[in-house]
């Protein structure tokens, strides 16, 4: 990324904003602005997250925000209530205590001196969130927002379930938040009262994983701030943004189809980050093309900022199976609109362990699969974060213990652009059962890319709010939609769909270990496939390069580490995924603080026992100055049996090396049919 110091307006930076809001509670802000703009205000864009402004988001933030203050607007980063240095105690994520905060802060923004009355919203994941519910709430001065890697539907799309099944990214996830959540306000903010407040969000967060793990359906809790429940409430152009790698790429196809608003749709080959710092590559010159956004819908510019396709993807080449890429290859595509005139849904019939050229009838066959837990110990993350490298594996040791279905090798190219969809006629031998569904590209020499995949328990095939168990030995009709992908396979490679049981430790497995019978007559794969070279393709303009302002100076204190290490004993088969992401030691010079975090995350099970899988999350968090340190320590475990699932959680923090609080949970969950 190049970085920018010559921008077309010099920048005031206020770093420490306090916020009122109407109960008493002050959010803690920072706020980059013109110079000037007490004399020429300008639009305020805000990115309301909890992850704390003054510290750990403090570079990326850096990077940005004084970027958009240099091309005429007040970028403002302001921390949830309960996180950083505001106020109060973060209970759980979307709250309607969080969008009123929200609605409370644009207006707080909107009516500044420095400020002409117009805001936006923006953000990456949590961020892109509450911008989504913020706008169904319809603020007055908000004009336009952006959300990137985020969701429209917070329980078939989340971090939490998928298709009805328990992933376990939910526990990664709010193992993270529970360490967020430990994490002290600095007192050279707040003041001699930072151990009051530190101590009040150690003992009233709260164990968020009991939480979601209470809610197994979709039910009001996960309604609520699912923007799908009403797309209309919505009235502001949206540009949605993702990456093929990123969990949240669905979301985008379905707002581009589904709002009735402006829009723009943007997916590039990217992990969970914003796009001019994104892994794997190309990263493009996204903030240049936030300026044109802004500039559009808040300051009423003719600049063509709606010009060309709606959706502009990235359609991706093949390549060989890695758990981390520096750069995909492919080329950037455009579609006017979505569902796209270009893409044709081409159905194609099962036959036995082969996937029928299009137009060819299926072979009247029943196929059985009982996969062994180890399927998935190379499925990588639901999300990929790329840090340590998190992408899957070669599919062929997945394979082995699933049933799989080969086209004949290709005779031309085929690209799909969309989301492939299975529709299965199956029976089963357990009330419970999940299936997988993974769609790989094969090359000559065997080696297996996976592509895409979906999830679904079987017994959420009516609807997820109303889960109902199976009767073994009855046929049912199944419809599992796999993720949505722009993908490339190669004349001469084969399209590969492999099924299997479980898929641990990527989702929580079954009560126990499932038979499926697939019926191949009756079930089919449709493949999203578009059209090449079409004339009436739009043209994609190039993007700019990557560029940014100057982050803000970090020195290492002590280097980090990432490790993605599956190991498996065969002696008492004994197997664990041990995956590290230790951050090292940060200093950041600007406010003389140490930063020091370290996670791990063990998944473990032995031989084919469903009662033995385990998840077991450690996070290490610590702030230092010479005057002043803390540390906290957090661990989340979860097992379960036929019946129920078991919670157990730990904290406890330390304050100049002495311990000062110690907490433990203990929580016993019943499943749900799950």
């Amino acid at each position: 990324m190049r970085e920018v110091t010559e921008l077309p307006h010099a920048v005031h930076e206020e770093q420490q904003v306090r916020i009122p809001l109407a109960d008493g509670t002050r959010l803690s802000g920072r706020i980059w602005r013109p110079v000037d703009a007490e004399e020429h205000p300008v639009p305020a864009i805000l990115e309301f997250i909890p992850y704390r402004a003054r510290d750990l988001t403090a570079v990326r933030d850096s990077v940005h925000h004084p970027y958009l203050a240099g091309h005429g607007y007040a970028g403002v980063r302001v921390d949830l209530r309960g996180s950083g240095d505001s106020e109060g105690v973060l209970t759980d994520e979307y709250l309607e205590q969080e969008l009123c905060d929200a609605e409370e802060v644009l207006d707080w923004l909107a009516d500044q001196s420095w400020c002409n009355g117009r805001t936006g919203m923006m953000g990456i994941s949590w961020g892109g969130f509450n911008a989504l519910q913020v706008a169904a709430r319809r603020p007055r001065s908000l004009g336009a927002i952006v959300t990137a890697c985020s969701s429209d539907d917070r329980y078939t799309d989340d971090v939490h379930y998928m298709g009805g099944c328990l992933l376990s990214d939910n526990l990664s996830w709010a193992s993270t938040m529970f360490a967020y959540n430990a994490c002290p306000p600095d007192p050279r903010v707040v003041g001699q009262r930072w151990q009051r407040m530190w101590h009040e969000r150690l003992e009233n967060s709260g164990l968020w994983l009991e939480t979601w793990l209470r809610h197994q359906y979709r039910d009001d809790y996960w309604r609520h701030g699912s923007i799908c429940e009403d797309y209309t409430a919505i009235d502001v152009p949206v540009m949605a943004v993702s990456g093929w790698a990123d969990g949240y790429s669905n979301a985008v196809l379905r707002m581009m189809a589904e709002l009735a608003v402006p829009r723009k749709g943007l997916i590039g080959p990217w992990s969970h980050k914003y796009p001019h710092l994104g892994e794997p590559g190309p990263a493009i010159g996204f903030l240049q093309e936030l300026v044109q956004w802004w500039d559009h819908w808040l300051k009423d510019a003719d600049n063509g900022a709606m010009d060309g396709p709606m959706l502009r993807t990235w359609m991706q080449d093949s390549v060989p199976p890695s758990t981390s890429y520096e750069r995909r290859p492919g080329r950037w595509v455009g579609d006017p609109g979505w569902p796209s005139p270009l893409v044709t849904d081409q159905r194609y019939a099962l036959s036995s362990h082969r996937i029928a050229p299009a137009g060819e009838p299926g072979e009247d066959t029943m196929l059985t699969v009982e996969s062994p837990l180890s399927v998935g110990q190379f499925g990588g993350k639901w999300c990929s974060y790329n840090a340590p490298p998190d992408l899957p594996y070669d599919q062929r040791e997945e394979d082995g213990g699933s049933l799989v279905f080969d086209t004949e090798p290709l005779e031309a190219p085929c690209e799909i652009l969309g989301t492939p969809v299975l529709e299965l006629e199956c029976s089963v031998d357990r009330p419970v059962a999940m299936l997988a569904a993974r769609l790989s590209d094969v090359a000559p020499d065997g080696r297996a890319t996976r592509v895409s995949y979906g999830l679904l328990n079987l017994t959420h095939r009516y609807g997820h709010d109303q889960p109902e168990p199976l009767e073994p030995g009855h046929r049912y009709r199944v419809r599992v939609p796999l993720n949505g992908v722009a993908q490339t396979f190669p004349a001469g490679h084969r399209i590969r769909l492999s099924l299997s049981s479980s898929y641990w430790p990527l989702a929580w497995p079954p009560p126990e270990p499932v038979c499926i019978s697939v019926y191949t007559k009756e079930s089919c794969f449709s493949l999203p496939v578009r059209e090449q070279n079409d004339p009436d393709e739009p043209e994609v303009t190039p993007f700019d390069e990557p560029e940014g302002a100057k982050p803000v100076e970090v020195t290492r204190a002590r280097p980090g580490s990432g490790q993605w290490r599956v190991s498996r004993d065969l002696v008492d088969y004994d197997a664990e995924l041990h995956v590290v992401k230790d951050s090292g030691g940060r200093i950041f010079e600007d406010i003389g603080l140490e930063v020091d975090q370290r996670v791990d995350e063990r998944y473990t099970w032995t031989g084919d026992d469903f009662h033995s899988v385990r998840g077991d999350v450690r996070c290490v968090t610590s702030f230092a100055r010479e005057d002043w340190a803390t540390t906290t320590v957090t661990r989340t475990i979860l097992s379960s049996d036929q019946e129920n699932f078991h919670l157990h959680a730990e904290l406890d923090a330390y304050e100049d090396q002495q311990r000062t609080v110690s907490l433990n949970w203990q929580h016993t969950i019943p499943r749900k049919h799950l």
